[in-house]
């Protein structure tokens, strides 16, 4: 099984992130350009939490508050659930799972080193999984 590093150099370690105390709204804003499903928050490169739109839900909208008046260090997740590059997907997907979480940060020797979601895992997953679809094909015809 491939592991996380092998699915960064596939993806790329690109990260975006925010402060903490920038506004709720300036991070869901980001997301939504960005196309992501969290934002990893960094103060002074630090990893400090993360805020993915699952806490813009449960801690934001379903309390009635307001994302213009609200810090991210106040509906962040913290501590974050990280893994290392040596990790396997299989790892990477079991965390998650036991965690119901969707974003799971890279690090090394307290390094940043990138970002997976579930969904790089499940596309590695499946990838792996039709090249060997394939080859049971080309094996089979001859």
């Amino acid at each position: 099984m491939k592991t996380i590093s092998q699915v960064l150099a596939r993806k790329g370690s690109e990260v975006y992130s925010v402060a903490p105390a920038a506004r709720v709204i300036e991070a869901v804003k980001t997301m939504a350009e960005k196309r992501v499903g969290a934002l990893l928050v960094l103060d002074n490169g630090k990893l400090k939490g993360i805020i993915s739109e699952q806490d813009y839900t449960r801690k934001i909208v379903l309390r009635d508050r307001i994302a213009e008046h609200l810090r991210v260090d106040e509906a962040m997740t913290s501590p974050v659930v990280c893994i290392t590059p040596e990790h396997s997907i299989q790892d990477g997907m079991a965390i998650m799972t036991d965690k119901r979480i969707r974003h799971l940060p890279v690090m090394a020797g307290g390094e940043l080193l990138g970002l997976v979601s579930i969904g790089d895992l499940v596309k590695e997953v499946i990838s792996e999984q039709q090249f060997m679809i394939d080859q049971l094909v080309q094996y089979i015809q001859g």
